[in-house]
């Protein structure tokens, strides 16, 4: 183990100290294990989402600088969402090393929800015109002038994440639905989308940090939804991947205390 290989286990056998002792080096050597495999699955993530839009960004500068392209709006607009995308991933990286420190706390307000879903599906059209992805985005509540108490700025980070997600695996022409429901019993906002769907095994994994899920082809760090769920805690709600006729629906729920 000292060497990095955490594979070893030793034989428990007996009931005593000794095998106390014995199943604890076995499940120390597991975490271990995990933890080393997630550290590889960052870098190796984090390093293909760099790559990427770094390369498109150079190629698209290198032409302009070769003259083989004029630095028109089209062209501009290409560097700028690549540039965007770079954000994206330095913000990710930032509110994880805030999560691990503990210092993000919620600047509670009455949001209207209605005006919220709007922002947020805007937001998502342009992320998703930006990298070429044909997915429509549709909006709902009920009723439509529900209103909860929440941190505007997170929640719609959260929304953001999910409708994000949800347009990378949908296909060509696939809608992705926001639907929001504020009741007596809380605040429900479900994304549904067209994609594959995700494997019932693989739905609490999803929200791990560094996991995209075996549905996962679209790019992504693994982040997005680990923060998405560290947003929801922090409003003592949950997040989950639900049951759906088609496709893949998370759903995220407040309780009525903060409704």
């Amino acid at each position: 183990m000292a060497r990095g290989d955490y594979s070893r286990r030793v034989r428990a056998t007996s009931r005593d100290e000794v095998g106390e002792l014995a199943r604890a080096f076995n499940h120390m050597a597991a975490d271990l294990a995990a933890a080393d495999l997630q550290r590889r699955e960052l870098i190796a993530n984090v390093s293909h989402e760099l790559r990427t839009p770094i390369t498109a960004l150079q190629a698209v500068l290198e032409n302009i600088v070769d003259g083989v392209a004029e630095p028109d709006p089209a062209t501009l607009r290409t560097a700028l969402g690549q540039t965007e995308r770079l954000g994206r991933l330095v913000t990710e990286l930032l509110d994880l090393s805030r999560i691990d420190a503990g210092v993000m706390t919620l600047d509670l307000e009455p949001v209207e929800i209605a005006p919220l879903l709007a922002e947020v599906v805007a937001e998502a059209e342009v992320m998703a015109a930006t990298a070429g992805r044909d997915v429509r985005f549709s909006a709902a509540i009920t009723p439509p002038d529900g209103y909860a108490l929440a941190d505007r700025a997170r929640l719609s980070q959260v929304l953001v994440n999910l409708l994000d997600n949800a347009a990378r695996h949908s296909p060509l022409g696939g809608e992705v639905a926001l639907i929001a429901r504020a009741g007596p019993e809380g605040l429900a906002i479900e994304v549904l989308d067209d994609g594959p769907g995700i494997a019932p095994e693989e739905r609490q994994r999803v929200f791990e940090r560094f996991t995209r899920g075996e549905r996962a082809t679209g790019g992504g760090t693994g982040l997005g939804l680990a923060i998405a769920r560290w947003v929801v805690d922090l409003h003592r709600g949950s997040v989950a991947v639900v049951d759906s006729e088609r496709g893949c629906r998370i759903r995220v729920s407040l309780p009525a205390g903060l409704v």
